[in-house]
């Protein structure tokens, strides 16, 4: 899965819950995010409204935030309520890092692995 390929999986799944999502999606659309708040922030700072223009866009984006988080927790098998652990400071970021960097667990009780299948 590509960049854009990602980004547009994210937005047009923005409120899903249930289904799965692969590394390359989580990871390319935290890159977006990331540079899209950062660019937000600089534009923002030239007018005197970085921190608001940032902020609006980090609220805007909350649920396709946690959206992703939840599926890329059910592609490795876990329940979406793991988004919580971000809560326990610094043990939940290391946490969160080792979840997300992990492989599918292929088939589970989420659905079929998001990956397609070898040829």
């Amino acid at each position: 899965m590509g960049f854009m390929e990602a980004v547009k999986t994210v937005l047009a799944n923005y409120a899903n819950f249930n289904a799965r999502s692969r590394r390359s999606e989580y990871w390319y659309w935290t890159l977006a995010y990331f540079i899209a708040y950062v660019v937000l922030y600089m534009v923002g700072s030239v007018v005197g409204a970085g921190e608001l223009l940032a902020g609006l866009f980090a609220l805007g984006v909350l649920v396709p935030n946690i959206a992703i988080s939840v599926r890329r927790f059910h592609d490795i098998g876990k329940s979406g309520w793991w988004v919580l652990i971000f809560i326990v400071p610094l043990v939940g970021l290391i946490a969160l890092i080792y979840f997300f960097t992990k492989a599918s667990d292929g088939p589970n009780q989420y659905g079929d692995g998001p990956l397609a299948p070898a040829a």
